[in-house]
């Protein structure tokens, strides 16, 4: 298993449509916290509890056969004032997957998150994908304008070779302001992540900053350096 904890700039450059970063003035200390793959009746309980003790916010990227799963989790999730983004519907591999059905499982899952925000599934989607989604395509649109939210920093709590501690020392080191971070909602990363995450918190916390939602589309640019 390989992947990056910092996002590099070629990889940014590789995707400019994609936002990697919110931009923020370096003295405005404010992280963005993601979960993944939720919601889930154990691990989303968890993170809502721990996130509502540190007033913090946060953006879950849900999967469409999980919300209907588990609805009154998801209700849950917008009531305590987080923001939703669609993360496809079975959670797909857009570089395995054909454009047509790739694009329908996110429209599936668009019934049942509204939002505009959208994160592919591994990170995986392709250039043409990644101009349908964001309208930017002149051959072909998806019915509806998203805004693809990729990351800065990897918790890579859904790696089972490493510890909590581990997962919490990827965020403490690395993130900065503006940084989208990645954690995971899922029963795969739950062992880690719900030790990395209140370390995390407490953290930043002590450093001053706060946590935000990421912005809808009209409220902040894409970032690609």
């Amino acid at each position: 298993m390989y992947y990056l904890v910092k996002t590099p700039w070629w990889l940014r450059k590789l995707y400019p449509r994609c936002t990697w970063k919110i931009p923020v003035k370096k003295q405005d200390k404010v992280l963005y916290l993601t979960f993944d793959d939720g919601p889930h009746p154990e691990a989303t309980p968890y993170v809502l509890d721990t996130l509502k003790q540190w007033n913090a916010m946060a953006t879950f990227f849900c999967i469409g056969k999980n919300v209907v799963k588990y609805p009154e989790l998801y209700k849950r999730i917008l009531d305590e004032g987080h923001r939703t983004g669609n993360h496809t519907f079975n959670h797909l591999n857009g570089w395995k997957t054909s454009d047509t059905k790739y694009i329908e499982d996110i429209l599936e899952t668009a019934r049942y998150v509204d939002a505009d925000l959208f994160r592919p599934p591994y990170g995986r989607i392709t250039q043409f994908q990644s101009k349908v989604l964001t309208g930017t395509d002149t051959y072909k649109q998806a019915g509806r304008k998203f805004r693809v939210i990729m990351w800065d920093v990897l918790s890579a709590d859904f790696d089972k070779r490493i510890t909590a501690d581990r997962c919490a020392f990827n965020v403490t080191a690395k993130a900065e302001p503006g940084s989208i971070v990645v954690f995971h909602d899922s029963e795969k990363a739950f062992p880690r992540m719900r030790e990395a995450l209140p370390k995390v918190l407490h953290y930043f916390s002590e450093q001053g900053f706060r946590f935000e939602t990421i912005p809808a589309s009209n409220d902040g640019e894409t970032v690609v350096s």
